[in-house]
C-alpha cells in the first residue's frame, strides 16, 4: 500500500469535493481546482475526510495511487490556506516594483523586464529586492516563480541572479590571479 495514498485528506469547514466524469472540482473559501483523475482510481468521502483507494496492486495504479492523493490534498490546502514562493534578487542595481498587478524587474539588461501574472497568481514586493508569488494552484505558483528565476539565473562566481529565498547558490573559486 502506498505511504502517501492510503492517508486521508481531511476537509476543512467550507470546502467541498465533488467528482464528475473522472474530473475532480474542490471548492473552498479562496477558489475553486479542477484537476483530471483516473478512472482506475477511486475517491471517498467519509465522515469530513476523503480515501483514495486503487483497483489492482499493478505498478501502474501504485504510482497513480500516491499521485491522486498528494494532487487532492495540494487542491484542498490551496483553497483554504495557498501557497507562495519568495525569490530574492542579489546584485548592485537590481530590484522589482509593481506597476498595477504587473511586476517590472531591473536585472542588469538594456530593458526592464515586466511580466503579467497569469489567472490565479498574484505578486507582491515587500522590499525593493524581493519578490513573492501568490495563488491557490500550487502547480501554477511553482512554475511562475521558475519563470521568473529563468530570466537571469544565480550565477556560481559572485552569485548575482535571482534566487528562491532559502535557496543556497553554490559557489566557485574564480581564476587564480596570475602573472
Amino acid at each position: 500500500m502506498s505511504r502517501i495514498g492510503k492517508q486521508p485528506i481531511v476537509m476543512p469547514k467550507g470546502v467541498s469535493l465533488t467528482i464528475e466524469n473522472d474530473v475532480a472540482t474542490v471548492k473552498g473559501p479562496k477558489g475553486i481546482l479542477t484537476q483530471a483523475i483516473s478512472p482506475d482510481i477511486i475517491v471517498e468521502q467519509e465522515e469530513g475526510q476523503v480515501l483514495v483507494k486503487r483497483n489492482s496492486d499493478a505498478k501502474q495504479y501504485r504510482a497513480l495511487h500516491g499521485l491522486t492523493r498528494a494532487l487532492l490534498a495540494n487542491m484542498v490546502n490551496g483553497v483554504t490556506n495557498g501557497f507562495e514562493k519568495k525569490l530574492e534578487l542579489v546584485g548592485v542595481g537590481y530590484r522589482a516594483q509593481m506597476q498595477g498587478k504587473k511586476l517590472v524587474i531591473s536585472i542588469g539588461f538594456s530593458h526592464p523586464v515586466e511580466i503579467d501574472p497569469p489567472e490565479g497568481i498574484e505578486f507582491e514586493v515587500p522590499a525593493v529586492t524581493k519578490i513573492t508569488v501568490k495563488g491557490i494552484d500550487k502547480q501554477l505558483v511553482g512554475n511562475t516563480a521558475a519563470h521568473i528565476r529563468a530570466i537571469r539565473k544565480p550565477e556560481p562566481y559572485k552569485g548575482k541572479g535571482i534566487k528562491y529565498e532559502n535557496e543556497t547558490i553554490r559557489r566557485k573559486v574564480g581564476k587564480a590571479g596570475g602573472k
